[in-house]
C-alpha cells in the first residue's frame, strides 16, 4: 500500500488512512456517547420510596383483617399517608377498602378512628339479636333502645348515632357467653356512659331511617 516505505511506518500510515476514512462514524459514536451521558447526569434521581401495607383484594367494611388480606408495596414517600397502618392483622375495618389501597388507621377500629370521627366516641355494642345486627351498614344512622327484662318497658339510650363498624368473623358473645352480634358505633361521650351501663342490665335494639 506504501511501497518504499519501512514497515513500521507503512502500519502506522495505514492505521492513520483507516482512522481517516472512520473518522465520521467515530465522531457520530462519540458524540452519541457525550449526549447519553449527559442525560443521564440531568435526569431526576428515582424517587424515594417507603414500604407500606396495602390490601390485597377488597375487603368489606367489618372484615377483621387476616395475615393474608394485606401485602407490603414499595409507596412514593411524599404520598405515603401519614396514617399508614404498621400491624393492623386482626384489627376491624370501619370502612370497605378496595385492592392495591394502602391501610390506614382510620380505616380501622380504634383510637385514629375516634379522631376521624370528630367529637365521637367508638363504642363496641352487643345486640343481642343477631340477625337485626346483620341489617346494619357502616354509615347508618340509629337510636339505641334499651328493654327493661322485667318490665319490658323500652327508652331511647342514644339517638342518631353513626354505625362505623359490623364485625365479621370475631367470636359471638362476651367473655363466657354466647349470641348476639357486636356492631362499632360512634357516640357521644355522654352516650358512651348511658350505652355501656345499659348494655349490662337491659337487651338493646335499635330503631333507624334509611
Amino acid at each position: 500500500m506504501f511501497p518504499g516505505l519501512p514497515p513500521a511506518r507503512r502500519r502506522l500510515r495505514a492505521v492513520r488512512h483507516q482512522l481517516r476514512r472512520r473518522r465520521r462514524p467515530i465522531a457520530a459514536t462519540l458524540t452519541a456517547l457525550a449526549v447519553l451521558s449527559a442525560l443521564h447526569t440531568l435526569a431526576p434521581a428515582p424517587p424515594a420510596t417507603v414500604e407500606v401495607l396495602v390490601a390485597a383484594r377488597d375487603l368489606p367494611s367489618g372484615a377483621v383483617i387476616g395475615e393474608d388480606d394485606v401485602v407490603s408495596r414499595a409507596w412514593p414517600a411524599d404520598l405515603a399517608p401519614a396514617a399508614a397502618a404498621t400491624s393492623p392483622t386482626g384489627r376491624v375495618l370501619a370502612a370497605p377498602i378496595a385492592r392495591g389501597e394502602v391501610v390506614t388507621d382510620v380505616r380501622l377500629v380504634g383510637p385514629r378512628l375516634a379522631l376521624a370521627e370528630a367529637g365521637d366516641t367508638v363504642v363496641p355494642v352487643r345486640l343481642p339479636d343477631a340477625g337485626m345486627a346483620a341489617l346494619l351498614r357502616a354509615g347508618d344512622e340509629v337510636d339505641l333502645l334499651a328493654t327493661d327484662p322485667g318490665t319490658g318497658s323500652s327508652t331511647i339510650v342514644a339517638s342518631d348515632v353513626t354505625v362505623l363498624a359490623t364485625p365479621t368473623g370475631v367470636p359471638e358473645g362476651p367473655a363466657g357467653g354466647s349470641g348476639g352480634a357486636l356492631v362499632v358505633v360512634g357516640a357521644s361521650a355522654g352516650e358512651a356512659v348511658d350505652i355501656a351501663g345499659a348494655a349490662l342490665t337491659q337487651f338493646l335494639t335499635v330503631s333507624w331511617n334509611r
